[in-house]
This record gives C-alpha cells, sequence and structure tokens, in this order.
C-alpha cells in the first residue's frame, strides 16, 4: 500500500521538524503551513489523505482552516494534533469538522496509526479524550453554555482564565505569555466580571467543571 500523503501544520518549525524526523519514514509529508494562509496554501496544492492540525495558529485558527479548505475540498481529512485538551478545543474542531483529536504526547508509531485510520474514514481520539467527546455529544456536558460563556472572552483572556484555573501566580502567568503583571490583573478581573464570579478559586471551580484544564 502507498504511504499516506500528509501535510503538516503548526506554527513552531520545531516541531513541524520533529513530525518529519518521527514519521517521515512512514508517511509522505507533502507540504507544511504555520498558520493560516500558508496552511489553506499548502493542502489545496497538495490534496493530501490527512491533515495535522494545530488547534492554536496565527490568522484565525485551525478552524479556520478547516472551514476555508472544505470549502473547496469538502474530502480533505483533518486530525487534529495539540496540546491542549480544553473543552472548547476539542469540541471547536470536531464540529468544524475534524475526523479526530490527538494530543502531542502520543508516539510516533500511534500517529502513524492514527493517521492511517483517519485517511480510512474512522473517527480517532486520544484515551482521555474519547470519553470527554461522548459525554459532549450525549449532552452530558453542555458544551452550548460553555461556549456560551467563553464567546464573552477575548482570547487573550481565555489564556489567563486556563492559567490561573491550574493554579499559576499571576507573576507566572504573566511570565508564561509575555505580558505584565498589572496586565494580567486587569485580564482576571475582566474574567470575572463577564462570568460573574467573586474570586480565583470561583474562576477555577467554574473552569475544572467545564474540563477547560
Amino acid at each position: 500500500m502507498s504511504q499516506r500523503r500528509v501535510v503538516v501544520v503548526d506554527d513552531h518549525d520545531m516541531f513541524r521538524a520533529g513530525v518529519r524526523s518521527e514519521i517521515g519514514a512512514s508517511v509522505d509529508i507533502v507540504g507544511e503551513g504555520a498558520d493560516v494562509d500558508s496552511a489553506v496554501k499548502a493542502i489545496v496544492a497538495a490534496e493530501p489523505d490527512v491533515v495535522l492540525l494545530d488547534v492554536h495558529l496565527p490568522g484565525g485558527g485551525g478552524t479556520e482552516v478547516m472551514k476555508q479548505v472544505h470549502q473547496r475540498h469538502p474530502e480533505v481529512k483533518f486530525l487534529a494534533l495539540s496540546v491542549s485538551d480544553a473543552a472548547e478545543d476539542v469540541i471547536g474542531v470536531i464540529r468544524a469538522g475534524a475526523r479526530g483529536y490527538v494530543t502531542k504526547n502520543i508516539s510516533g508509531t500511534e500517529l502513524v496509526d492514527a493517521i492511517g485510520r483517519v485517511a480510512d474514514g474512522d473517527a480517532v481520539f486520544s484515551p482521555r479524550l474519547a470519553g470527554f467527546v461522548l459525554d459532549a455529544f450525549s449532552g452530558a456536558i453542555d458544551i452550548a453554555s460553555v461556549d456560551e460563556d467563553l464567546d464573552r472572552l477575548s482570547q487573550r483572556e481565555r489564556e489567563v482564565l486556563r492559567l490561573i484555573a491550574r493554579g499559576y501566580a499571576y507573576k507566572e502567568v504573566a511570565r508564561e505569555l509575555f505580558i505584565s503583571v498589572k496586565t494580567v490583573e486587569t485580564h482576571v478581573s475582566s474574567v470575572l466580571r463577564k462570568l460573574q464570579l467573586s474570586n480565583r478559586h470561583e474562576l477555577t471551580r467554574w473552569a475544572t467543571d467545564r474540563r477547560l484544564v
């Protein structure tokens, strides 16, 4: 059987190089992209069997890539490959048309297997995410309300929310996001106000209940 033709989309050069090194002998990597525009161009030009797609990309994110590609090439299959296992990321890309979602701690062998299965039409999820996706679409988790609440927050506010909920101190958040402590404080105040929460403990509980951390 001929090798699967794959386009790798991620905004980190080193990660793309790592994927090439890890699975390049088992699949045919026919293109790469680092943001929405370059990804769409590479995918349209190569018409791959599977696109390995990071969720967070400059220019509108992985969902925007799928939207633009599927308008012209609805047959292209996407496998999300991300460090994030947050609810809005997983459900967002599945709703946008991804055939699977795996996290970046996956092994090279497992990734090649996942690519093959997605190319054949299967849906593939990292073990921890499979049950979560079933819960979400069975109604056990109210994803609509999660989306509605998160829509009130800017992308930066979501990033701050997730880090605070994981227990980061304001200084650590500032360092992680390359912003000032004062800016972190401003974002936290804004998040609390928009979500009608009183303190960071309530914020952590809110995020944990919705599986955002």
